[in-house]
């Protein structure tokens, strides 16, 4: 029997699955000792490439046997698997094995849900895909003869069923949630053979999410390693073997028939495999007498009359549509035009959002108190120099989505934009413009000059963003928009500094920063990307011709005072040695328990040996060397022991004597070696501190830097959450708060930089030369008209050269944007904020700060909740990389690029030719014809679908796509709903009907889903609820009846269902605007308005729908139409009606089929229907469904056509080649 596949049938499975996934999951527990693989050597045998590639994801494999299996194992189907060393169970089939195997691995779904959904796509690959490829391919691999007709019958049978797996993947990358799991596993290798044999371009073309998931697939690593590099079928043709080389035969039969086969060497067959070959032989007679009738009723169909087809009208791709009215910018589109034939985002987007900005609608009017309150919201202020990519264009849809939402409530909503000035992102950009243009440095300009240049590069370059940013559709107010280089923020910096300077909290300290020589500054944790290394790597470092090893252990000794006994210690970085002050032990180790002294061999240093309890005494000798000026744990042994800090380098990685730092590590490594006090070099697995901006390798250097003490300013922000006064969603991040709050550093806050806040420090020397308490000394005096002119001779101001940390200006954003320190008017209405809504990656270097910052100077909260959202990755769980080619453009998404447009965005970038080869080559694999068009909201909807509350979201770009056919079949349902209301419509102000009532019901439980949704920050919730609103309850269902009722003969129905269709649509928009701006205004301009709303310029100033009271009654019938839909898939009656008995348990359910006959027989496609009372008699040969404890479902049955038997002799063709 064929189980068709629909969005309803992944539900619960059958008794009998859940007993065999629980048997095959718990032997997974029972067996530990090692298993073995019995699987076909041949290299198509796709049953058996299952089986393999399942194992790939274990964590210990089995062993792959391709030998004969013993005699056991006579009567077990091939792929076998034999757990433990006994062999005393086996478990035989492909579905079988793979779900052991892959449940060892956890690719069997994460809950019961997806594990049933598993079980489903299993049964999907047996039943429907697999005997339809075989009937395809295996005329082609010369296995079955070949009948033209035949074969393309079942090609066609093919595409159909490849297109319902297409349309699943629509919305998706995998097929069962967001990771690789055995459900993809089987349809992929059942979908194999036709990939590699049968599938051409054009085929593929129209599959376009299937082919899109079929090469992620096949590109994992443990695909690879199984099937190696798959090629696509370029050309539908039989395989032609090598001249001279005989057909490939399946390995099984090769073995029995070969001439050249020694017969002594047959082993004589079993019993068993004696009755497995004529069953084997019983079957296929029987397939080939179907096969023949099946031929015969073809050839009596020829004979038969001719009869008249209509034909069927060409699918059109959607295309590009563009809005060519002159409309000015600011004044309203042309509304009055018919729209489009199909939906087109170029057509749709235009024009609106200059209207939206002329009419003030992003603007809060603060004239008076809002009983309904105020929502405010900064954003996260995106750096002047770059691009958005899509990490923001998510953070950006969020951030809309809500405050369109509150905006529509009826709240006072404000989102502030602003850009932050990014001082050292924005100082390279503009140095290495300046020397690429006129071959200067900074220093050859000077720093006023400079600062000049890079203002006047912010002025032609700094608004690209708020560009992208209106392209998205974020209804900021622009008139509030603000620089944290603008007088305002910048003098609320230097009040902040000065203030907090006066209290105590920030002062001058010199430590141990993270030191970039390129950059000859100081730089952030987050400026610090660290780089894994598994042992000895070469990797390229600004200022060298060769690239420096790293991930190296040097082992060396210090000789000990007085004595030829020696201490070995071992280093990653052997130059720091000439800066060695110590060497330090732990205090319980045995080996070291007198304190002594040891000799640096090159200078007559003498070193203690300390001991400190930081000592890993497992690691090497147990003797680490002490360098405290170079190394963060050194220091603070430096301090505990009053150690000597030696700066062995100065800020441009130059040691004393002039040499490069890292060819000083050569040069001590061989003054060692000629001392014989070298010992070793080995691998060693370590992390690298790599600048995120210059790529230069991060030095610890000793500097004097201006540092925030964060101890009480951190134990306030960690009380705030602990107290409930902050709430940080989702609540896993809760963790880390503390984690960070409760064991903060001091924050380093001075760069050495030129662009920036310049700190408001002054260094006071005096033109004395020296202090006196006498007064008799003419040295010490000066004389002045003034005070004023004393004062200048005799005391001298020098501004600290440094400039303040980014993260300090951003601290204190969200005040500083409302004029603090000033008592201004939006400082009292919108601050404290509402929300701020993030990425989770910044939750201390921002939102920490913020919180500390805001609670110390203003002694608030600057915000009520904090909601994180997770940080995009790629499609292969990848992290957005320009190396890689997949950090992508929104814009590109939206408007749609070419594979060469984004080879030439590479070319034009800062990459070194050999990574943009290789992002190349990413982008190729992942965007082999580029990025279609997608338009911003669908771009939108994705990203918010997307938006699990977890870590991070694979982002499939491609997935975007189907949000877009989303649109067009919203933009569909709308022109035909609005031709069935007429132009003559004037809605009421309510409706109600009899499915009427129904739909009402699923349109209040869409409205309640939505609103909650927003106020838990469950996105996907609310993009699931507007999806199947739209899709499968008002357009498979509600428009599907409504127009039966359409007609002048039912002129009162007919009212009612254009009213409820109306208020459908109206609210449906409505619902949808908040995340699709652009398509929900265009579509509710052309609706009619009811009176109450007349005002309503604008969907995005109308309200959001409310709750109202649910009428279910309809969902019985739903929950009938739903079994017969699946009967009939089972039975393959896809095209066929049949005849439909609905058994009821009693006289009240009789009464509700009769009263919904209509509705049940046209959305389930059934020929008639009828109820049939508890004592009624149900006519014979009909297939049985439980559909309620109340109906029972009786669908008689026809036979389907002949695809079915075709494909059932195919594929019991392929059991016999595999097995026999």
């Amino acid at each position: 029997m064929c189980a068709r596949l629909h969005h309803t049938d992944l539900t619960t499975p059958p008794t009998t699955v859940f007993i065999c996934i629980t048997y095959v999951t718990s032997l997974s527990s029972s067996f530990k000792g090692m298993a073995s693989l019995y699987v076909s050597p041949h290299p198509d045998d796709f049953r058996s490439l299952l089986a393999l590639i399942a194992a790939e994801f274990c964590p210990s494999p089995p062993r792959a046997l391709t030998d004969e299996p013993p005699a056991s194992l006579a009567l077990h189907s091939c792929p076998s698997l034999v757990l433990g060393d006994g062999g005393s169970e086996v478990l035989s089939g492909a579905s079988a094995v793979g779900w052991y195997l892959a449940s060892q691995g956890k690719r069997t779904g994460l809950d019961t849900k997806q594990q049933s959904q598993v079980w489903q796509w299993l049964s999907f690959a047996d039943n429907e895909l697999t005997p339809v490829a075989c009937a395809v391919v295996f005329p082609l691999l010369g296995v079955l003869g070949v009948d033209k007709k035949l074969q393309q019958s079942s090609h066609a049978e093919m595409i159909r069923i490849l297109k319902v797996l297409d349309k699943n993947l629509e919305p998706k990358t995998f097929l069962v949630g967001e990771s690789l799991t055995l459900a993809d596993i089987a349809m992929t290798t059942a979908a194999l053979l036709p990939f590699k044999y049968a599938l051409e371009a054009s085929d593929r073309e129209a599959l376009t999410n299937v082919t899109r998931w079929f090469l992620t697939c096949v590109n994992q690593p443990q695909f690879v390693k199984v099937l190696g590099q798959i090629s696509l079928c370029e050309k539908m043709v039989p395989v032609i073997s090598k001249p001279g080389a005989a057909p490939v035969p399946p390995p099984a039969v090769a073995s029995k028939t070969s001439p050249t086969a020694d017969a002594a060497d047959e082993k004589p067959k079993t019993e068993a495999q004696l009755k497995k070959e004529a069953k084997n032989r019983e079957k296929l007679e029987k397939f080939q007498k179907k096969k023949e009738m099946e031929e015969k009723k073809k050839q009596e169909k020829k004979l038969a009359p001719p009869t008249e087809k209509k034909a069927k009208p060409e699918k059109k791709e959607l295309g590009t549509i563009s809005y060519d009215v002159p409309t000015p910018p600011g004044e309203k589109k042309d509304v009055l035009r018919p729209l489009p034939d199909s939906y087109s985002p170029q057509y749709v987007e235009a024009a609106w959002y200059p209207w939206w900005e002329k009419q003030g609608y992003f603007k809060p009017d603060v004239s008076e108190p809002n009983p309904r309150g105020v929502f405010m919201m900064c954003i996260p202020p995106p750096n002047v120099t770059g691009s958005l990519h899509l990490g923001h264009a998510l953070t950006n849809a969020i951030q809309d989505c809500l405050t369109r939402w509150h905006r529509m409530r009826g709240e006072t909503t404000l989102w502030n934009p602003g850009c932050d000035h990014a001082g050292i992102a924005t100082q390279v950009v503009v140095e290495k413009k300046l020397m690429r243009e006129r071959g200067m440095s900074r220093h050859d300009l000077g720093r006023d000059q400079f600062i000049q240049e890079v203002w006047k590069w912010k002025n032609e370059k700094g608004d690209r963003i708020y560009h992208q940013l209106k392209k998205l559709g974020s209804s900021l107010d622009w008139d509030r928009a603000c620089f944290t280089m603008d007088p305002k923020l910048s003098y609320a910096v230097q009040e902040a500094f000065i203030r907090l300077h006066e209290d105590g909290v920030i002062y001058r300290s010199k430590r141990l920063v993270n030191w970039s020589c390129t950059l000859n500054s100081a730089i952030s944790d987050i400026e610090v990307d660290k780089r894994e290394l598994t042992g000895r790597t070469l990797l390229p470092v600004p200022g060298y011709k060769d690239k420096v090893e790293f991930g190296v252990l040097v082992s060396f000794a210090y000789k000990i005072e007085g004595s030829d006994e020696e201490v070995i210690v071992a280093t990653t970085r052997i130059e720091t040695m000439l800066g060695d002050t110590a060497v330090a032990v732990h205090p319980a180790d045995p080996r070291y328990q007198v304190s002594t002294m040891v000799v640096h061999p090159f200078c007559d240093r003498k070193m203690p040996v300390v001991f400190d309890d930081f000592v890993d005494v497992s690691f090497g000798t147990g003797a680490v060397k002490i360098t405290p000026a170079h190394d963060q744990n050194d220091y603070e042994v430096g301090n505990r022991h009053n150690l000597a800090f030696i700066n062995i380098m100065d800020e441009n990685g130059l040691l004393i004597n002039g040499m490069k730092r890292f060819e000083a590590r050569k040069a001590v490594l061989q003054a060692l070696k000629d001392l014989g006090q070298f010992k070793e070099i080995k691998d060693n697995p370590m992390v690298v501190p790599v600048c995120s901006r210059s790529k230069d390798i991060v030095e610890p250097l000793l500097k004097p830097q201006w540092y925030v003490d964060c101890a009480d300013m951190g134990k306030q922000a960690a009380d705030a959450v602990r107290e409930g006064r902050l709430k940080i969603i989702p609540d896993h991040h809760l963790k880390t708060w503390f984690n960070w709050m409760d064991n903060i550093r001091d924050w380093c806050i001075s760069r050495q930089l030129w662009w920036g806040h310049r700190i408001p420090a002054y260094f006071v020397t005096t033109n004395i030369l020296s202090p006196s308490v006498q007064d008799m000394d003419g040295h010490y005096w000066v004389s002045g008209r003034t005070e004023d002119e004393a004062k200048e001779k005799a005391i001298t101001l020098r501004q600290d050269e440094d400039v303040l940390d980014t993260w300090f200006s951003s601290g204190i954003f969200p005040f500083s944007i409302f004029g603090w320190p000033n008592e201004t008017q939006d400082l009292s209405v919108f601050y404290p904020g509402t929300l701020l809504e993030t990425g989770h990656d910044i939750l201390f270097f921002w939102v920490a700060r913020m919180v500390m910052m805001g609670l110390k100077l203003t002694g608030q909260l600057p915000f009520k909740e904090v909601y994180l959202h997770a940080v995009v990755r790629d499609a292969h769980g990848r992290k957005m990389s320009k190396s890689l080619g997949n950090v992508i453009d929104p814009l590109d998404v939206i408007t749609g690029i070419s594979l060469e447009g984004l080879y030439a965005q590479l070319n034009d970038s800062n990459l070194d030719p050999v990574e943009v080869e290789k992002a190349k080559q990413g982008q190729k694999s992942d965007y082999p014809s580029g990025i279609p068009e997608c338009g911003t909201d669908a771009l939108r909807f994705a990203l918010c679908a997307y938006t699990s509350q977890g870590r991070d979201i694979n982002l499939d770009v491609n997935r975007i796509l189907g949000y877009r056919h989303f649109c067009n079949k919203l933009w569909n349902a709308v022109k035909f709903a609005m031709r069935s209301l007429g132009d003559s419509f004037v809605p009421s102000e309510k409706a109600q009907g009899v499915s009427d009532r129904w739909v009402l019901s699923r349109l209040c439980a869409a409205v309640g889903l939505c609103n909650a949704g927003f106020q838990a920050y469950d996105f996907p919730a609310i993009t699931t609820a507007i999806y199947n609103f739209w899709l499968y309850e008002l357009c498979d269902v509600y428009l599907v009846t409504a127009h039966l009722f359409v007609c002048p003969s039912l002129f009162c129905q007919a009212a009612v269902c254009r009213q409820t269709l109306y208020t459908c649509l109206e609210t449906g928009l409505r619902l949808l605007a908040p995340i699709m701006p652009f398509v929900g205004e265009e579509l509710y301009q052309r609706l009619p308005r009811r009176q109450s709303q007349d005002a309503s310029a604008s969907i995005h100033v109308t309200s959001y729908p409310e709750t109202a009271e649910v009428d279910r009654q309809m969902d019985f019938v739903m929950t009938v139409v739903r079994t017969i839909r699946s009967l009939r898939a089972d039975y393959n009656l896809t095209k066929t009606r049949a005849d439909c008995y609905l058994q009821c348990i009693d006289s009240e359910t009789v009464t509700l089929v009769e009263q919904y006959s209509l509705q049940i027989q046209t959305l389930s496609l059934s020929q008639t229907v009828q109820p049939v009372p508890a004592t009624g008699a149900v006519p014979e040969g009909c297939a049985v469904a439980i559909a309620s404890d109340r109906c029972t479902v009786n669908l008689m049955l026809k036979v389907g056509g002949a695809a079915f038997i075709r494909a059932s002799v195919s594929f019991c063709s392929y059991l016999l080649w595999i097995q026999c």
